[in-house]
């Protein structure tokens, strides 16, 4: 269920009324989704300023296109896919493509990570861990474990082979491992 203001309008409401120029029902659906939204360009910027840009750039896709929201599926799964698409196009400019920091070399342990770590981790503590990954990788493993994407809408998004896309989230997940190990080693 969608957030809403307690002015009593709907979403669908406040959605006919933007599309006619109504711009405190503008503000009223920015005001819904722009926590949500502002969390999702985080996951793919570097920095917060970053972040920002996509952010209110998407924005301006969503009210620039919002006769194009035709009413199938969810108002916010709409707005979060121009935001995820406005943040990979931004990402594009910036010359993303296949990402290699020798990853390879890296032999997988066979030691298991102890409980505790995981459970000392919190929501934050993962999403640093998730942000400092390179950024091809930080890319792929948002689409794929977080957005939900398959490999071969991932390839199309970013214009790369599917197994680029399957060998990046491999990568992604091999590095977060050793990063918590990294941590359970300075928990012990």
């Amino acid at each position: 269920m969608s957030p809403l203001k307690p002015n009593s309008l709907t979403e669908g409401d406040l959605i006919e009324r933007s599309l006619k120029g109504d711009r405190t029902s503008q503000r009223d659906l920015f005001d819904m989704y722009s926590a949500k939204m502002l969390a999702v360009c985080n996951r793919y910027a570097r920095h917060r300023a970053e972040a920002e840009d996509m952010f209110q750039e998407g924005f301006i896709k969503v009210f620039t296109n919002l006769s194009k929201f035709t009413g199938e599926g969810s108002f916010e799964g709409w707005i979060r896919r121009i935001m995820v698409n406005t943040s990979l196009k931004s990402i594009a400019k910036m010359s993303f493509k296949n990402e290699s920091i020798g990853l390879e070399d890296y032999q997988e342990k066979d030691n298991k990570l102890a409980p505790e770590v995981f459970s000392k981790l919190s929501v934050d503590d993962l999403m640093t861990l998730v942000n400092d990954l390179p950024e091809g990788y930080r890319i792929v493993f948002n689409l794929f474990a977080i957005e939900g994407y398959s490999h071969k809408e991932i390839a199309e998004m970013l214009k790369v082979e599917v197994s680029t896309s399957r060998s990046q989230l491999v990568k992604a997940r091999r590095m977060l491992q050793r990063k918590i190990e990294d941590l359970q080693k300075i928990a012990v």
